[in-house]
This record gives structure tokens, C-alpha cells and sequence, in this order.
């Protein structure tokens, strides 16, 4: 028996060598899985919370939108710490970035997204600014030397997307996302999710990019049963009526060329797999009404039974994402 006096020694308990390192790697495990939300989103603990460096420059609207849909928010330095942490993203790649502070709202009345006044960002002032310069300024950009300037939100700059950490929501599904609405067919192995927000088609493009994933495209008749049955399983409710129909948006179009239907994977409706379409084949019709100016039905919707439809692009209606499980997952 060990004295209770007596230091134990580890090294010659391999037994309890092991225990404590499985003990250590849970831990670790533990305190890393908590700091996950995408892939393409890094972890920074002095913010704590994820940030994403966009590299392609977009106008203020379209990079508050594009950070919403990834499930997080235009970045702002709203502490000293995200101002510095920001800055240090930017050093090698860019002098400007966009920041998440705007008077959209009303003019002159800045604060950032979550709103923080502007009198609480400890970013000073550009020499001679604001100028609100022709009264069209109302978004505000972050300069590398760490002070701010107002612009028009039409101009594109970089910009930055954050999420704060919280590890009751940043825990990835088996669709390898957090959000919730996406479903796992194991008919195909991959995800869907019918987006209840009615968007144009290629606003609809843009949100299933920003998903991780893409405008659905049906590759046979059994994937065209599983949308059908998620499609039918959606309160009527909730669904856009257009032409007296339930429809939804699809990732096929024309491309321009208007009839040569492709997905938005560059293949044709014979080579993805499925082209069946609705009202017993009496679609595609490209009719175009004389109630909207708009010339021929150029992008392709759904049915709830899954049959095609041609559609214009500019209807603002709902519309399906599929995911691959692996896109964005944390390994």
C-alpha cells in the first residue's frame, strides 16, 4: 500500500499514464469542437468569435447580405480588440475594408449592424471626415492606418464576416452546418433545405452559395421524390403562389441562350439525369404575359411534384438548396 504521504508515481502506472491522456485529448477535443462553425470561418479567441476575410470586393449591401447568409454579420471594430484583429487580417491584402457601421437608416445616424454608436468605436476619424461628400455617404470603411472614413455604399471594398462563439448554436449537424432546416436524404446522401424566404432566382443562387451548397439540381427520379416530398410536407402557407401554382426555384437556366436549358453546374437537363416536365409536357411554354414587361421564362422552377416549369428569373419566390454533408465541415 502507498502511504497516503507518498507522491504517486505516474510513470509507473502506465494504466493511469493512459487514463490521463485520454482525460487530456476529451478535453482538448471538448474545447476545440466548441470553437467551430464553417471551414472557411478561423477562430480568433482575443474576439471570441470566427472571422471570414472575403477577398472579393462587393458594395456595402451586397457584403451585408453575403455575411448574413453565411450565418454571421458584417465586421465592425467595435472594441479595441476587434479593431485590432481586423487590422491584422488586413495587413498584405488590402487597404480598406468594409465595415458593418452605417447610417442606411437615417442619414447621419452611425452605428454598427448590432448596434454599437459610432461614438463607441475606437477607431478615430480620416483628416477632413466624415464629408458626407454630395450627401450620399453613409457607409463607413476602415483604413489599414486603423482610422475610418465615410463612402458611398455603391463603391466595393473588401469586407469581413463575423460570428461571435457560442457553443450551443456552433455545433455542425450530419448536413455539416448549424443550421437546422437542412435535411439528410439517404436516398442520395446529400442535404436539402426549401427556403421559405421568396427570393429572385439569382438572389436564390447567392443564399445556397453562401450555404455551402447550391440551387438543387435533380439528377433522377428518386432525388425528384425526395424533393417532392419535402416540397409537399411545407405548409401551403408558406409557399409562394405564382400562376395559381406552388413553385419553387430549381438550379437550371438558360445561360443566355435562351432555351438551352443548363444546370448551374455547366450540364445539360440529359446529362444531369432528370428533365421531366410539368403539365404533362405541355412546359416548357416561355410564355410571357402582357401584365409584366418581362421578355420569355428563362430559369427553371418546380412543381411540388418535382416536374419543371419555366419561369422568369425575376419572380421573387421560394426556393431549394442541396448540400454536400462534406461542404463546410469541420474535419
Amino acid at each position: 500500500m502507498v502511504p497516503s504521504h507518498t507522491p504517486l508515481n505516474i510513470q509507473r502506472h502506465p494504466n493511469i499514464m493512459l487514463f490521463v491522456f485520454i482525460l487530456s485529448f476529451l478535453a482538448f477535443s471538448l474545447i476545440t469542437e466548441c470553437q467551430k462553425f464553417r471551414s472557411d470561418y478561423e477562430y480568433f479567441s482575443d474576439v471570441d468569435g470566427f472571422l471570414k476575410f472575403h477577398v472579393i470586393p462587393a458594395n456595402w449591401h451586397e457584403a451585408r447580405l453575403r455575411c448574413t447568409m453565411e450565418g454571421a454579420v458584417l465586421a465592425s471594430p467595435s472594441n479595441a480588440k476587434m479593431l485590432s484583429t481586423m487590422i491584422s487580417l488586413m495587413k498584405g491584402k488590402t487597404e480598406t475594408v468594409f465595415t458593418g457601421i452605417h447610417s442606411t437608416f437615417s442619414g447621419g445616424d452611425f452605428a454598427t449592424i448590432d448596434g454599437v454608436p459610432i461614438s463607441a468605436v475606437p477607431a478615430p476619424w480620416d483628416p477632413s471626415q466624415p464629408d458626407n461628400k454630395y450627401n450620399r455617404e453613409n457607409c463607413i470603411i476602415l483604413r489599414i492606418t486603423e482610422r475610418i472614413a465615410d463612402v458611398k455604399c455603391d463603391n466595393v471594398h473588401r469586407y469581413m464576416c463575423y460570428r461571435k462563439h457560442d457553443a450551443t448554436t456552433n455545433a455542425q449537424n450530419e448536413c455539416g452546418t448549424i443550421d437546422s432546416q437542412y435535411e439528410l436524404a439517404q436516398e442520395t446522401g446529400h442535404c436539402y433545405k426549401f427556403h421559405r424566404t421568396p427570393r429572385t432566382w439569382s438572389r436564390a443562387h447567392m443564399a445556397c452559395t453562401a450555404e455551402g451548397g447550391y440551387l438543387v439540381i435533380i439528377n433522377s427520379q428518386e432525388e425528384a421524390n425526395v424533393i417532392s416530398r419535402i416540397f409537399n410536407a411545407v405548409p401551403p402557407s408558406e409557399i409562394t403562389v405564382i400562376q395559381d401554382q406552388h413553385l419553387a426555384y430549381v438550379g437550371v437556366q438558360d445561360w443566355g441562350e435562351h432555351g438551352t436549358w443548363m444546370t448551374v453546374h455547366g450540364q445539360s437537363l440529359q446529362e444531369a439525369g432528370y428533365s421531366k416536365w410539368g403539365r404533362e409536357g405541355q412546359e416548357p411554354n416561355n410564355f410571357t404575359g402582357a401584365h409584366t414587361k418581362w421578355v420569355g421564362e428563362y430559369c427553371l422552377s418546380i412543381y411540388t411534384n418535382a416536374e419543371l416549369n419555366d419561369i422568369w428569373c425575376e419572380y421573387i419566390m421560394g426556393f431549394f438548396c442541396e448540400k454536400d454533408p462534406k461542404s463546410l465541415a469541420i474535419e
